[in-house]
């Protein structure tokens, strides 16, 4: 069919546009309010972490399916089905009463997300003008960057002036004018549909697997890790379901998720470094608001005005990166990235708790360099020399890597963090005793101010909590810098030319 143009165009671009920014919006704008949920449905902040974990892992497992049924519905009619459920799914989000209605609702918020964001990226590309490809990218890759920095500040402002639930509920307007003009300019150009078998096999070990290590990660600490059956159940559970999904897949004649992939070098570099690039950043990007607001008695719209400046670069640079890909090395790009990247993680290990809000800011300013200089360039190494019947799979399996891996960041960050503030209190409190002089000093200074003996232990308990839980934060972004610092040479192994056979979004 002949591109199109004109007002229908731009009305497509919007249309388009909305349900990304939307899915995801909803990947960011829950990280702030995780403390205000978590209050009000009477459950910890670790435990109100599942909001953003339920949401990612369900989309991780079913993007993979995102070519297969594309082919078997058609593009069109799926893109608009999956962004009305996902509208659906908001509304069934915000009326949730307790964490588990709150989980179950993500789950299928999650699931039904998986497709929209590589659909979206391809129903433009279809039917953008051949000499107006390059701005549809342009455009797909603003709105992707757009939508994280939003997230936060509009989590936050939602959060402080109206109430958590409504974090939700503004999809409902965005999700019915996508869905309305999407459906209208693009019914009668629905893609050709086929029907192929689907691996459910592999679909119910992958499901299994992944979601047993998922709640494994989540409920370990609560648990007491491996003195709890349960758990020891789960960690059986994955390890079985992931050994026998590997076997499976590299046999199957439709594999839901095609492993015999990373047999290629640069596949297998790119996305190990996207993987756990992104594992390393989104641990870091819930860890702190998480930190400003439990500890630093940050509000949520505070907390996210002083995270969302690490989007605003990104904005500006991404739709430029395909200018300068062609002439500079791949590797010295992502590269670039990583060092960035590294340099904000041990910028914000030195903070203290009398860092300001302009400092946190400016880090995060910073750091937003490296986005753009890392993912899209991760990504064309990945998918550099394949044939072009291999890209749309490689294009899914790398995006499944990536997602999960952000998942795994959250909950392995959150424990972590966790356990890094009880073992610096540990060590803080065995320096004190009531023979300690520079601790009783403190405490007869805090007594000539007016405090009583209680209130003058109770503050200096309050500020060891404090110090213990900067420490934490300080080791979470240690190891973050370093897992960059690796990353900048693991990058190297991968191997020119960095040529992308062919340009295809699903999957």
């Amino acid at each position: 069919m002949p591109p199109i143009r004109g007002l229908q165009l731009v009305l497509l671009t919007i249309a388009v546009s909305l349900g990304m920014f939307m899915n995801v919006l909803d990947t960011s704008i829950a990280n702030v309010a995780i403390p205000t949920i978590a209050g009000n449905l009477a459950v910890s902040p670790d435990e109100g972490t599942w909001v953003i974990t339920s949401f990612t892992v369900s989309m991780a497992i079913i993007l993979p399916l995102t070519g297969w049924l594309s082919r078997r519905f058609g593009e069109v009619r799926l893109f608009a089905f999956s962004t009305f459920l996902f509208t659906i799914a908001s509304v069934l989000c915000g009326l949730s009463t307790n964490l588990t209605m709150l989980v179950i609702f993500r789950v299928i918020q999650g699931a039904v997300a998986g497709p929209m964001i590589p659909l979206s990226q391809s129903l433009l590309l279809a039917n953008y003008p051949e000499h107006k490809k390059g701005l549809a990218t342009s455009l797909w890759a603003t709105v992707t960057v757009a939508a994280p920095v939003a997230g936060p500040i509009l989590g936050g402002y939602i959060t402080d002036n109206y109430s958590w639930p409504w974090i939700f509920y503004i999809n409902v307007p965005v999700g019915i004018v996508s869905v309305f003009f999407t459906w209208n300019i693009l019914r009668h150009r629905e893609t050709e549909t086929i029907k192929l078998p689907i691996d459910f096999v592999g679909l119910i070990l992958l499901a299994v697997g992944i979601g047993s290590l998922q709640i494994l990660l989540d409920k370990g600490k609560d648990l007491d890790w491996f003195n709890s059956s349960f758990i020891i159940s789960l960690a059986v559970t994955s390890v079985i379901c992931l050994s026998y999904l590997i076997v499976w897949e590299l046999t199957a004649k439709h594999p839901v998720v095609d492993l015999r992939l990373f047999k290629r070098r640069n596949f297998l570099i790119g996305t190990v470094a996207i993987s756990f690039g992104y594992l390393a950043f989104f641990g870091s990007v819930v860890v702190l608001p998480l930190w400003l607001q439990t500890e630093m008695n940050y509000t949520p719209t505070w907390a996210g005005i002083a995270t969302a400046p690490l989007g605003l670069i990104p904005l500006i640079l991404s739709p430029f990166m395909g200018l300068i890909m062609g002439k500079i090395d791949l590797r010295l790009l992502v590269s670039f990235g990583f060092a960035v990247f590294a340099i904000g993680s041990f910028w914000l290990a030195g903070f203290t708790t009398d860092v300001a809000l302009p400092h946190i800011a400016l880090v995060r300013f910073m750091q937003g360099m490296g986005i753009p200089f890392f993912f899209i360039p991760a990504i064309a190494i990945a998918l550099s020399g394949l044939p072009n019947k291999d890209i749309a799979s490689a294009a899914g399996l790398s995006n499944f890597s990536r997602i999960l891996a952000g998942s795994f960041g959250t909950s392995i960050s959150v424990t972590m963090w966790s356990n890094r503030e009880s073992i610096h209190q540990s060590k803080i409190v065995e320096n004190l005793n009531l023979y300690n002089a520079q601790l009783l000093q403190g405490l007869h200074k805090l007594q000539a101010l007016g405090l009583s003996a209680q209130a003058s232990y109770e503050f200096v308990t309050n500020l060891i909590i404090s110090q213990a839980y900067i420490l934490a934060t300080n080791d979470i972004f240690w190891i973050s810098g370093i897992l960059f610092l690796v990353l900048m040479a693991l990058v190297w192994l991968a191997r020119p030319p960095f040529l992308v056979k062919a340009k295809v979004a699903i999957e």
